[in-house]
């Protein structure tokens, strides 16, 4: 093309986005997810630069939008039996291809791309259910002859561009087909040779602007660099393939250097010593876990217990018993201790509590002392005075012992004269009593008294 014209290009979203299954199953929240019943899916404005996989994880698709991308080749479609509309508009592509295996497509968007050998059209002849094709915004649609011979090529075709083909159009484009071929050939020649041109250009201009970045690489004040984007957008180039790449990286570019300036700086993270310069090995705790290091001496180990969370999973701990020093990572942090004594690393132990979930190891000692086993403790003799000092002792505290006459050695003690008795005592513990136990008493009868024999005695 030779017209200079100011170069329009649709802003595509950022972020490059090969078509993946997890970009397949978020458009497909319409249908729950699964992918492999999709029958309409929209892929629009997802920087999409090839066309792959959908046509072995969608065979069911009827609808496929791709509008709004930067596809510069028309590939991977073969397997989309049941595929009836085809939108492939705003992207970058040069010739019409690769769609023989779609045998249901109906209608077909290729609006606003950079088709410029129209005789690709002639692959589609083999698909009899294609009524409906959009052209407008390519280099084809400026051939003359172009709308003839795209109806003379395409019998089956009802609607071009969105006009529909009437009956006299199509046999006036029949008659005419003949003439029609060799200028259009003839105008598709000369504009692939412009293109070559292009392409070439571009290149050069790729190199030389690569020179001058490496060159100012500067830090740039914010008026400069809004100088400069200014300029960048008033430039006048060629609607070619290339400069809406170049467009495209310059949108991302200015993309990711807003998120880096919206980036919290982080800092960097440094290297964590293990072992000092010396030789020593260090205490690392980089989890910050609770531990608590204590030394049995009765079982003669040295125990270490980590108050790691009671729902970790074990297969996120990885520790190490060392003679000198335990070691190993704790949900991928370091955790290293020194022990106090030289320990056996292959009799050593290692179980969660299943209350709390802490880590114990249990580490015996490398120097075992060896000790008496149930030895008899020693009794000290006693002396003479041993009860006195006792008593002594025990009234420095203030509590009271009952003296027992010494003479009474070898007796029986009657306890119930631990206390000395008197009336007061007796009388009190008599009239405690039962009241079966006491002697009745005989009173005389009365003076009216008369005893009958008659009468049965009481008891």
């Amino acid at each position: 093309m030779d017209i200079e014209l100011f170069m329009v290009v649709a802003v595509v979203a950022a972020g490059s986005a090969p078509v993946t299954e997890d970009l397949l199953r978020k458009s497909s929240e319409h249908n729950e997810g699964i992918i492999s019943t999709l029958e309409e899916v929209a892929l629009h404005q997802r920087d999409i630069d090839k066309i792959e996989n959908i046509g072995n994880w969608c065979r069911e698709l009827k609808i496929l939008d791709l509008t709004s991308n930067v596809i510069p080749k028309i590939e991977n479609l073969h397997k989309l039996k049941k595929l009836e509309y085809l939108k492939l508009g705003l992207n970058v592509i040069e010739r019409i291809e690769n769609l023989e295996g779609c045998e249901s497509l109906k209608k077909l968007d290729l609006t606003v791309n950079f088709i410029g050998e129209l005789t690709s059209i002639e692959s589609l002849q083999s698909l009899q259910f294609l009524e409906e094709m959009y052209l407008m915004g390519n280099p084809c649609t400026e051939f003359e002859g172009y709308r003839e011979y795209v109806v003379a090529t395409l019998p089956r075709l009802k609607f071009l561009d969105g006009h529909e083909i009437t009956k006299s159009e199509r046999i006036r484009a029949y008659q005419n087909i003949h003439e029609n071929r060799p200028i259009i050939m003839q105008q598709q020649k000369k504009h692939l040779v412009q293109r070559q041109k292009e392409k070439d250009q571009s290149c050069l201009l790729e190199e030389v602007s690569k020179d001058s970045e490496k060159i100012t690489e500067e830090v740039k004040s914010a008026e400069e660099e809004a100088a400069e984007e200014k300029k960048f957008w008033d430039e006048q180039v060629p609607y070619t393939p290339e400069t809406r790449m170049r467009v495209h990286d310059h949108i991302q570019k200015k993309k990711e250097e807003r998120e880096n300036a919206n980036k919290p700086k982080t800092k960097e993270r440094r290297e964590r010593k293990l072992v000092a310069d010396d030789g020593r090995i260090l205490n690392v705790n980089e989890a910050k876990f609770d531990f608590q290091l204590t030394e049995d001496d009765e079982q003669q180990t040295i125990v270490l217990d980590i108050a790691v969370y009671r729902y970790m999973d074990t297969s996120l701990i990885n520790i190490d018993v060392n003679p000198t020093y335990v070691t190993g990572t704790i949900r991928g942090k370091v955790f290293q201790l020194v022990l106090p004594e030289e320990v056996q690393p292959s009799l050593s132990q290692a179980q969660r509590l299943k209350t709390n979930g802490h880590l114990v190891l249990t580490m015996p000692k490398m120097k075992q002392i060896i000790k008496p086993v149930n030895a008899a403790k020693s009794q000290p003799v006693k002396s003479p005075n041993a009860q006195e000092s006792r008593v002594e002792t025990s009234s420095e505290k203030g509590a009271e012992i009952l003296e027992i006459d010494p003479n009474a050695a070898g007796r029986s003690i009657d306890y119930r004269n631990i206390i000395k008795e008197n009336e007061v005592i007796k009388k009190s513990m008599a009239s405690r009593q039962p009241w079966w136990t006491k002697k009745s008493e005989e009173r005389a009868p009365d003076e009216d008294f008369v005893d009958d024999p008659d009468v049965p005695p009481l008891v």
